[in-house]
């Protein structure tokens, strides 16, 4: 395993607990405390991913995603950021998803879960040739079909667009305004029609017996595609 984290976390105990995790599930850490390190290795090393602190000592972990995010290199259009963030900073972690945060991680957290939030992002949707996979679901975005095991949805446009971009971004938290923008493509939908496509998708994978997936809602934030 080849990949390198960069971790932004300025808590001593949470940092190094954090680094000796991912080193034994074979990632290679670079651990920093502050938004000026974080800058210096950025440009000194390639990382697969981020793990970022909101709270640091020099200033929000967001002012560095958001440089992330307008930078114009494809990769840190692609590189996963996690953000750790405490129970308290609600607005934040809405902010730090509409900034382009692939996922939030609240503290105090479990190693498992945040390990598990890890390997999916790196490891990203399984594509098999013109296909879309997402456990048993699998989606042929060039037929607009969707399956699920032996058994086709019965989706509109909008469904099918709906469900492909959840897949694209399976398991971590996406925004109602990321899914209006990928949506919005002519002007036909507003943000009071999501909640109406999110209701027929779940209804339509319901039907087609896909007990162990589910769209959950996010309070104030967005959707996640997710196992059960």
């Amino acid at each position: 395993m080849n990949e390198q984290i960069l971790l932004v976390e300025d808590d001593p105990v949470i940092g190094r607990g954090l680094s000796v995790s991912l080193e034994l599930e074979g990632y290679r850490v670079c651990w920093v405390r502050d938004l000026k390190s974080a800058r210096e290795q950025r440009e000194r090393f390639h990382f697969n991913f981020v793990l970022l602190d909101l709270g640091l000592p020099d200033g929000s972990g967001l002012s560095l995603l958001r440089e992330i995010r307008a930078s114009h290199s494809p990769e840190d259009a692609r590189l996963p950021v996690l953000v750790l963030t405490a129970k308290t900073q609600e607005d934040s972690v809405v902010e730090g998803l509409q900034a382009g945060a692939n996922d939030y991680v609240r503290k105090p957290f479990g190693n498992k879960e945040l390990l598990a939030r890890v390997r999916t992002a790196l490891r990203g949707p399984q594509a098999q040739g013109p296909q879309l996979r997402y456990e048993d679901l699998v989606l042929i975005p060039e037929q607009r079909k969707a399956k699920y095991r032996d058994v086709e949805l019965d989706l509109s446009r909008r469904e099918f667009d709906l469900l492909s971009y959840l897949v694209l971004h399976a398991e971590s938290v996406v925004t109602r305004e990321a899914v209006l923008q990928a949506l919005d493509k002519d002007s036909e939908i507003f943000d009071r029609t999501i909640d109406s496509h999110v209701s027929h998708v779940r209804s339509r994978l319901r039907r087609a017996g896909a007990q162990t997936l589910q769209i959950s809602s996010v309070y104030g934030v967005g959707y996640r595609l997710e196992k059960k």
